[in-house]
């Protein structure tokens, strides 16, 4: 495999699709997701969701800024030889360390290790910009150079960060991250880089699979966990079928409209891809909720049945009318259509007040949601059209 020039991808090209490396890259990420997901269980357990929420908020933002770095510039310069595979295992290995970090960047407010884990992606990812400029002429030229200042400026502050007070760390992060939202903004201004919209779409797809897949998956080691200590089956059952249906029904909502269609320029673009955060968030917060639920079902949390049940339905909720407000509600034709997730995303919040039954409540509201998004979609469509609702 030869050394290849860094060029711009075509936007046009077809049949492109996510790579070997990608889905890999994606994969590790599972990792840092769990980690955050699980600090978040251990301190709504102990009923402290302040601080779980906002260190949650934290960690997470490290670890959805990492995976968009690099997908979007994958998306435009991906050129697959051996100098691009080393810098992304590299950025790989970054990210393993990053996860290393969380629990005491969330617990303590130390992000020694996080930031280490941080300089390592941010080495590899500079490197590959600065290699994009030296390919490029004109505005891409100045676009990828700007991408790589930017990256640096904001990794030596968040360097500068682990020197300042705790008092004030929070406050710091926050401008950081303004920070770090801002470099595509100037780096793109006047320039938009090649990434191709089908590509960015199912790389945003794939994503929300992996994260719904470890919700799924820290669900069932929950129960396992819980069956062995307790034998609680009429306790987890309800539990584990809410949870079920409520991650099939986000996986079917977030897969019914065809999103790349509307990703034709930064200005629609770059609106999705940041609002992504509460998506990938939230959806990851579920599988973080579930387990709480299971928690306070064998008697293991010190929180009221209604926090348990919020644990659940708060995220489930937010994911349902952040899908809407990103990309399903332009697709929607007429009032009711519009209606079904905002309505169904109120309903979820409803059903914290059912108790013990809130989550199996909440699964059959979203499932209920599916249905009539499918009815609404189908009716008065010819039956040749393919059409998933919602």
């Amino acid at each position: 495999m030869a050394y290849l020039p860094m060029t711009a991808r075509s936007r046009e090209e077809s049949h492109r699709a996510a790579t070997p490396l990608e889905l890999f890259f994606d994969l590790c990420f599972v990792v840092a997701v769990a980690q955050a997901g699980k600090q978040l269980v251990h301190a709504l357990v102990e009923a402290h969701p302040g601080t779980g929420i906002t260190g949650y908020l934290f960690v997470f933002f490290g670890v959805w800024w990492a995976w968009m770095n690099f997908s979007w510039f994958a998306s435009a310069y991906d050129v697959d030889d051996v100098p691009y595979r080393v810098a992304t295992l590299v950025q790989i290995a970054g990210v393993l360390v990053y996860a290393a970090g969380v629990p005491r960047a969330f617990n303590a407010n130390d992000w020694t290790v996080a930031v280490i884990g941080y300089v390592i992606m941010r080495l590899a990812l500079t490197a590959q910009w600065l290699r994009a400029a030296h390919g490029e002429e004109g505005p891409a030229r100045r676009a990828a150079l700007k991408y790589a200042a930017g990256l640096v400026v904001c990794q030596l502050g968040w360097v500068a960060l682990l020197a300042a007070p705790n008092d004030t760390k929070q406050w710091l992060f926050l401008a950081l991250v303004v920070a770090e939202l801002s470099v595509p903004l100037i780096a793109e201004r006047g320039f938009q880089t090649a990434w191709h919209p089908h590509h960015i779409a199912e790389r945003y797809g794939l994503f929300t699979i992996i994260v719904l897949g470890e919700t799924i998956s820290a669900a069932t080691v929950a129960v396992q966990s819980a069956l062995d200590e307790h034998e609680a089956v009429g306790e987890l059952l309800p539990i584990a079928a809410g949870g079920l249906l409520i991650v099939f029904a986000a996986w079917w909502i977030y897969f019914a409209v065809p999103a790349h269609e509307r990703l034709t320029s930064n200005r629609e673009a770059i609106p999705w891809g940041y609002g992504h955060f509460v998506i990938f968030g939230s959806a990851a917060a579920i599988g973080a909720g579930i387990e709480v639920a299971i928690e306070h079902a064998v008697g293991k949390a010190h929180l009221s049945s209604l926090a348990a049940g919020a644990a659940v339905t708060m995220p489930t909720a937010l994911f349902l009318l952040t899908v809407w407000l990103l990309h399903s509600r332009h697709f929607k034709r007429g009032l009711a259509q519009q209606a079904v997730l905002p309505a169904t995303a109120l309903g979820v919040l409803a059903c914290t007040f059912a108790g013990g039954n809130a989550v199996l409540a909440a699964g059959l509201v979203s499932a209920a949601a599916v249905a009539v998004g499918v009815y609404l979609s189908e009716r008065g469509r010819h039956p040749a059209e393919r059409v998933t609702g919602v």
